[in-house]
């Protein structure tokens, strides 16, 4: 079993909190304790953003880019030599199967999330040179743009791909100078305490520029939101969260990145390979569903519905399915007992509204301990039920059928939220036609969503603000000074 750090990490120390409390790191796979984390409250946060402040302000961490880039580089060794540990660790706080963790959990962010936005360093125009002018006075002048960091940032970060989601905030958030609080999310705090401890004992990190708060209260995290020394937040989660983000951060003007919800849809159009797209339906349980850009919606045309049904109700029949540690197992059990029964209530409301439950719906008897619901699939959905507006956050996909290309780009933008999408046709001009209509921020075509370091990810409407990741990404840390004089 793995054993986690405890310790929050602050002002370049390795703490507990001064209460002395703790909370526990449960394993939703078997609802064992693993161990203990600090159970921080607003002091800690308090000298954490004062911590940052300090370093920001007072160092030259913000301007002196050769040793930043150096940092980054140390705390990418240190990670990288403590890799098969993180693994182990995730597949037990977190309950992701072990093949999500050679992906999104584990591998893909530990390969470039650190390095893109450190070589981008010495890439990024911090000056840009434009041509000479007239001031107010109508006197010539030289003018410059100048790219600077924003200052200290508030990262809050969730449970479902938690090690992911803080590289991809720390690399990018340091890169560009700032200085970072990390609040991590209760059910997964030993990735960042483990990161703590590193920067701490690994790299030339000065003291305050990265401090790591854990706390059981998320009420702590907010502090983050209120402070007026903190500059911008920067947040994955929930829609509901990120709105009370921005309210209780209009009174300090809240630089903000928010990376939201989801209810994505898959259209298929009638010319399509179904054998194929509708494989793509088997992703809503990828990870049991707990991804914000999973596609929870397929569309189907109406003239080949039964058809896709057909196909789908057998594809969720097979889908591997249990204890996290073995290799074949796509889908895992959710963060929690709180969320397997927030899961089970959606499904419920959608038996009541007149969905049909093709398949699962339940808790698995197989598995008697763990937060596990079964893969879960419903037809004859309109998209107007709950099932189809809301996001679950489970291994549930809905299938719904239109009628003409039109029909299902209407039914696609239904909805409150615009993160990913798919469109599967045999005819790629067809499906680009499709797809530069729907309103979302990630879109593939007969494949599956790409991702990367320097492809930027995010969404439209209540799905967030900006981007993370590439240039698009490390603009977002940064503020732009114009800047003049006197032309000699």
């Amino acid at each position: 079993m793995p054993t986690g750090e405890k310790r929050m990490l602050i002002d370049g120390e390795l703490v507990l909190a001064d209460s002395g409390r703790t909370f526990d790191n449960v394993n939703p796979a078997t609802e064992d304790v693993l161990g203990v984390v600090a159970d921080g409250s607003a002091a800690e946060m308090g000298r954490a953003i004062d911590a940052a402040r300090l370093a920001f302000d007072e160092t030259d961490w913000s301007v002196n880019h050769t040793f930043r880039q150096r940092c980054l580089e140390q705390l990418q060794a240190a990670l990288e030599s403590e890799r098969e540990k993180l693994r182990e660790e995730l597949i037990a706080e977190v309950g992701c199967p072990r093949m999500v963790t050679s992906g999104p959990q584990l591998d893909g962010p530990l390969q470039d999330a650190l390095r893109w936005p450190a070589k981008h360093i010495e890439e990024f125009g911090w000056v840009t040179d434009l041509t000479d002018g007239l001031d107010a006075a109508g006197q010539p002048t030289v003018r410059q743009v100048w790219r600077e960091p924003a200052g200290v940032v508030g990262a809050i970060t969730p449970w479902n791909f938690p090690l992911e989601v803080v590289l991809n905030k720390v690399g990018q958030a340091l890169a560009t100078g700032n200085t970072i609080v990390l609040k991590p999310a209760p059910d997964t705090p030993w990735n960042a305490t483990r990161l703590g401890r590193l920067v701490a004992e690994r790299t030339d990190i000065p003291a305050g520029v990265l401090n790591v708060v854990t706390s059981s209260d998320h009420l702590v995290g907010e502090e983050l939101t209120l402070s007026p020394k903190v500059d911008l937040i920067s947040f994955t989660g929930s829609t509901a969260v990120g709105k009370r983000i921005m309210e209780k951060g209009a009174g300090t003007m809240k630089r903000l990145f928010l990376e939201l919800g989801g209810k994505s849809a898959t259209i298929v159009l009638d010319d399509a390979d179904f054998a194929t797209a509708l494989l793509a339906g088997m992703g809503a349980c990828y990870h049991a569903g707990q991804g914000c850009a999973i596609q929870t919606r397929m569309l189907l045309p109406r003239s080949r519905y039964a058809e896709g049904v057909e196909i789908l109700t057998a594809a969720f029949a097979n889908v591997p399915y249990g204890d996290p540690h073995r290799p074949d197992v796509m889908m895992g059990p959710v963060i929690s007992a709180k969320q397997r029964d927030r899961i089970l209530g959606h499904i419920k409301a959608g038996v009541a509204e007149g969905a049909t439950l093709a398949f699962g719906g339940g808790r698995p008897a197989h598995l008697p301990k763990g937060w596990y619901v079964e893969p879960t699939l419903f037809t004859d959905v309109d998209n107007s039920m709950a099932i189809a507006q809301q996001e679950v956050f489970g291994p549930v996909l809905v299938v719904i059928p239109f009628d003409n290309d039109a029909d299902a780009i209407r039914i696609a933008n239904d909805s409150q939220y615009g993160l990913s999408g798919g469109v599967w046709s045999g005819s790629p001009e067809r499906a680009r036609n499709v797809l530069r209509r729907v309103r979302t921020g990630n879109i593939a075509v007969n494949s599956a969503m790409a991702m990367g370091v320097d492809m930027p990810f995010g969404g439209y409407k209540d799905s967030g603000i900006g981007r993370q990741n590439g240039v698009y990404g490390f603009e977002q840390y940064l503020e732009t000074k114009a800047v003049s004089w006197p032309k000699a």
